[in-house]
């Protein structure tokens, strides 16, 4: 085996493969072939990527490994980690992009001559770009303090060699996808196979307050983000001359600069400045004044410099208590705004209202720094389970009207239609966010409120727009500096009633009645008692091995178009909802999906494997093309052979559940193989198909039903309690 070989875990051998952990092990005990251990643990051992690679081939199991495949089993085997690896792989990518001659020439001689060399190259295009390794010069041209060394540092010579297979494969995909597809993938990858590591900005929300940066139709030229992380906020500012960052962490900030370099095709070396450092106790740009700045600071720190910063110039609004750190990130960026520029930042909901910050929050609605709260739905960023607020700012000056108002934005809890259908998806959570419909209420809100201030003393102000009863409020400042200044939209949004008013109300009843009328109509005759039947019964199983019907299992996949695939997840069929769940598009200019999805037809039937209960749904026009989601089971029957309605009945029943499921400590799994059914004539099943039918379509009017009546109970209390429907 070469010595600086690639391991690969039990894991990533069924990646390869295409088959289960449960597999890898079946092939280790049964085949004295199997490639030994090179490294790991007693219950978690390594083996050498190429000798695994050989033996699936020999056996027939691997035609080819898929080259993304092969380059992200590269990149997390490496012996320095996954991390350097990536930092070395973007550097490469970038000379592949920007010196494309000079790379095919280096990569013509043998790897450890090429390690020397490539040393060599990679030094010349990050001075070029980034600037001096050390050095006043850096500093001072990024209009920041001097001594601040670049954020991506030249590997060694040394350091490259073990990284020069990986470097070859990673350009091989990048002439497939791109330089930047590449890095996109892998850092993905990364993001997703550690997620506890690293703290994201999802792609909607980065594109949602890249957006609020804007000044009317002005965007922002010049942006900073103070705690870059892996540089999401930046990568979405559109058409920017220059960006600044600066992040605590030298890896974070390496593949930060990388990323944005690799984002901005043919922009000028001095106009990406990134930096590495702690933002608060050592900025690295204290002159630097920029039109933007957008942040996800770190929340909940206790020691952000309380001590040692307690006379620094940057807190104009006040000293920070220790326990806000957020407040400090607040007024580190409107340090470093120019007069009339804004900021955006992601902010936890304790900082609108905790007591210990009242005073700095009084004193930026008094100056009219802060502009608006907007309150997003839980999911929308970690920690996932609280709905995060976002602060747009603005520095105040002596050209740059602002109004002595507030703008108040809720979308945590969306308002649900009274007269949405009973398939309608639920709203909350991060796999069923509405980016767009976030987006639109939050962008509608802003944009008439951000008309109303202008950079010239004499604009008139334009009107605010309408404000929307529990989602939307312009609040005079006034109204909030009371003794707690409490900031949180919630507040000071009340909730619309839950009927939506009293002509909605009304609707919603007649709705209900109608409702009514039909459940009374599907209601089931009498059944007929008998004695039980004594079928030939035969299993799920055995069909399938008979060609009866397909088994499909769920999970993640990548979809291969432009527009987001929809993904049927287990909530939606346990609560017979539309399709809820969305699959990211594949990047661009990459060839096939990274993993391909597995799409419902009309006539499958999906069953979820955990839980233990007895829930079928037989999928319909409206849900086909959705992607099958994790922890679900598709069975595609043969229609000459089984009726979809039949089989969904029949599985539902719950002996024949309890049957089929094995039970753990802390889970059911249902074993859908396992799962019985008569042997009965397509016609006789058909006529059972029709009884299972009507009882899905009576289900459906229930659920409906109880829908419908809890939104007017709950209606008529709002209602008779803010005074809007009288007793009578």
């Amino acid at each position: 085996m070469p010595e600086n070989s690639t391991e690969v875990t039990a894991a990533g051998i069924a990646r390869l493969a295409g088959v289960g952990r449960a597999a890898v092990s079946n092939w280790r005990r049964r085949h004295a072939d199997f490639p030994k251990p090179v490294g790991g643990t007693e219950t978690s051992p390594s083996f050498a990527l190429p000798e695994v690679e050989q033996w699936l081939r020999d056996q027939g199991k691997l035609a080819e490994v898929p080259l993304r495949e092969r380059v992200w089993q590269q990149l997390a085997g490496h012996p320095a980690g996954a991390v350097p690896a990536l930092v070395h792989t973007g550097c490469a990518l970038l000379l592949v992009r920007d010196r494309p001659t000079a790379w095919l020439e280096i990569t013509a001689v043998p790897d450890a001559r090429m390690a020397k060399v490539l040393h060599l190259a990679l030094n010349s295009l990050l001075t070029a770009r980034f600037g001096p390794a050390t050095g006043d010069a850096e500093g001072s041209d990024a209009g920041g303090g001097t001594g601040y060394a670049r954020a991506v540092h030249t590997p060694t010579a040394d350091e490259l060699l073990a990284s020069v297979p990986l470097l070859r494969a990673a350009a091989e995909l990048a002439a497939e996808t791109g330089t930047r597809q590449a890095l996109e993938f892998l850092l993905g990858r990364q993001l997703a196979a550690n997620p506890r590591q690293f703290t994201l900005t999802p792609p909607g929300l980065a594109d949602l307050m890249a957006e609020l940066i804007r000044t009317g139709d002005r965007p922002a030229r010049t942006v900073l983000d103070p705690a870059t992380g892996t540089g999401a906020l930046l990568c979405a500012v559109s058409a920017p001359t220059a960006l600044y960052a600066q992040d605590a962490d030298p890896d974070l900030a390496a593949l930060s600069a990388l990323r944005l370099a690799l984002h901005s095709e043919g922009r000028n070396p001095t106009a990406l400045a990134v930096r590495t450092g702690d933002t608060l106790r050592a900025d690295a740009f204290p002159q630097l004044a920029v039109d933007a700045v957008l942040c996800h600071p770190p929340f909940n720190e206790r020691n952000w410099g309380h001590d040692e910063l307690a006379y620094d110039p940057r807190w104009e609004y006040g000293l920070p208590a220790r326990a806000e750190s957020e407040l400090a990130w607040v007024q580190h960026a409107l340090a470093h705004l120019r007069e009339g520029g804004t900021a955006v930042l992601l902010m936890p909901p304790a900082a609108a209202s905790r007591r210990s910050g009242r005073r700095i929050r009084a004193d930026l609605l008094r100056r009219g720094a802060l502009r608006a709260v907007v309150a997003l739905p839980a999911g929308a960023a970690p920690p996932y389970g609280i709905p995060l607020h976002l602060w747009v700012l603005r520095k105040p000056g002596a050209g740059v009207r602002l109004s002595p108002e507030l703008l108040l934005v809720d979308t945590a809890e969306p308002a649900e239609s009274p007269t949405a259908p009973a398939s309608a998806p639920a709203s909350g959570g991060r796999d069923r966010l509405d980016w767009q419909a976030v987006r639109s209420a939050v962008l509608d809100a802003w944009e008439p409120f951000d008309g109303r201030t202008g950079s010239e003393p004499d604009v008139p102000a334009q009107g605010a727009g309408q404000d929307r009863p529990g989602v939307s409020r312009v609040v005079p400042v006034i109204e909030l500096l009371d003794d707690d200044v409490d900031l949180a939209p919630a507040r000071h949004l009340p909730s619309p009633t839950a009927g939506g008013g009293p002509g909605e109300l009304t609707r919603v009843r007649d709705r209900l009645t109608e409702t009514l009328r039909l459940t009374a109509t599907l209601t089931p005759p009498p059944a007929d008692v008998s004695g039980a039947a004594h079928w030939p019964l035969t299993t799920v199983g055995e069909l399938a091995r008979a060609g009866a019907l397909h088994l499909r299992t769920g999970g993640s996949g990548t979809g291969t178009g432009s527009a987001p695939v929809p993904v049927l997840t287990e909530h939606d069929v346990l609560g017979s909802t539309a399709p809820s769940g969305t699959l990211p598009s594949a990047p661009a200019g990459a060839e096939g999906p990274l993993e391909e999805p597995v799409l419902v037809e009309p006539g499958d039937v999906v069953v979820p494997v955990l839980g233990g209960g007895s829930v079928a749904r037989v999928i319909d026009e409206a849900t086909a093309g959705a992607a099958l989601g994790r922890n679900l089971q598709l069975l595609r029957p043969d229609p000459a052979a089984v009726d979809p309605w039949f089989l969904a009945g029949f599985l539902r029943g719950t002996a024949n559940n309890r049957q089929a499921s094995s039970y753990a400590s802390t889970a059911t799994r249902l074993d859908a193989r396992r799962l019985q059914l008569p042997r009965l004539p397509l016609a006789e099943q058909q006529r059972y198909g029709e009884r299972f039918r009507s009882l899905a379509a009576f289900e459906d009017a229930l659920r409906l039903t109880g829908r419908l009546g809890g939104q007017l109970v709950q209606g008529m209390y709002d209602g008779l309690t803010d005074g809007t429907v009288t007793p009578e």
